[in-house]
């Protein structure tokens, strides 16, 4: 069946407009966390349809570790000038520079735990009720437990053991003074839903989920692309390999994989072949056993 035809495609849209609107409705001051990675582009497309004709009435809110890959950094601006959408952008490096957080110790340090103090910050300046993420259920275990409204304490952090029930999509916005939640329209979608959705609406996304030839390092079982924050360690070697992203994060902890996958049809084909989760190339979640669960927490997205 074409994907111009695959039903669920339009049922998994109508529950993530139905989910966006209901997110403007119920809380005040909102804004779409915005990483230049695929989910996020599908979400403001989302976002687009569920409000048309007006824009959609929040900001792109974008937490800027300084390790991104250029070519990500250079899409978000060039979609944000394009759909004419706000874009907010708070820099990690900042928060070093403020004292709020500190860099990691030895070679190659990665911001990508430091994201959190930035974005609760974010969250506290601009006064936000709700923070509207790309995560889907299907990405990693601990984010199988999030709900849609998934309420965050006045510290911003996630118990998932006080999550709000949500039968039958009534979705609970209520909070205490302080309180936030993170709302996920992509909860019940998968990463082939997203490709699927993807080519049904023509979106661009950065190049580098396509296969383009890159200069890195294999550490760790990961492919990591050499950039000034990436750097060979002693015995290690670079390497120029054909390979592409399956996700979007900072370079730090990002692993490339192998492919020649030029085209949407042929990475449909290959994440349908594959194995492992689009997450198990990142670094950071391999950490310990529950890595996203402890990040998540403490505040992450």
């Amino acid at each position: 069946m074409s994907r111009f035809q695959l039903p669920h495609l339009s049922l998994l849209e109508h529950e993530a407009i139905h989910i966006l609107r209901e997110a403007a409705a119920q809380c005040e001051r909102v804004a779409l966390l915005f990483s230049g990675g695929k989910d996020s582009i599908v979400l403001v497309r989302l976002a687009q349809k569920a409000f048309h004709p007006a824009r959609p009435p929040f900001p792109l809110l974008h937490v800027d570790t300084g390790h991104n890959f250029p070519e990500t950094l250079a899409f978000r601006d060039r979609l944000a000038a394009t759909t004419g959408l706000r874009l907010i952008v708070r820099q990690v490096a900042e928060t070093i520079a403020a004292g709020r957080a500190h860099e990691e110790k030895g070679p190659n340090p990665s911001r990508n735990a430091l994201q959190t103090v930035t974005l609760l910050d974010a969250i506290n300046e601009l006064r936000l009720d709700a923070c509207l993420g790309g995560a889907r259920r299907d990405e990693e275990k601990a984010r199988a437990k999030e709900r849609i409204f998934s309420h965050r304490d006045e510290f911003g952090h996630w118990d998932p053991r006080r999550q709000r029930p949500e039968p039958w999509q009534l979705l609970n916005g209520r909070k205490a003074p302080g309180e936030h939640f993170r709302v996920f329209p992509l909860s019940n979608w998968t990463e082939l839903d997203v490709w699927h959705y993807i080519a049904r609406e023509r979106l661009e996304v950065p190049a580098i989920y396509f296969a383009h030839s890159r200069e890195v390092i294999a550490r760790r079982g990961m492919l990591l692309a050499c950039s000034p924050h990436v750097t060979p360690l002693d015995g290690e070697t670079v390497s120029t390999r054909t390979v592409r992203c399956r996700t979007i994060g900072d370079m730090t902890c990002t692993g490339c994989v192998e492919s020649h996958a030029a085209s949407i049809d042929d990475i449909v084909r290959e994440i349908t072949a594959a194995r492992t989760s689009e997450r198990g190339g990142r670094a950071d979640d391999q950490r310990s056993d529950t890595a996203m669960e402890d990040r998540k927490a403490a505040g992450y997205f």
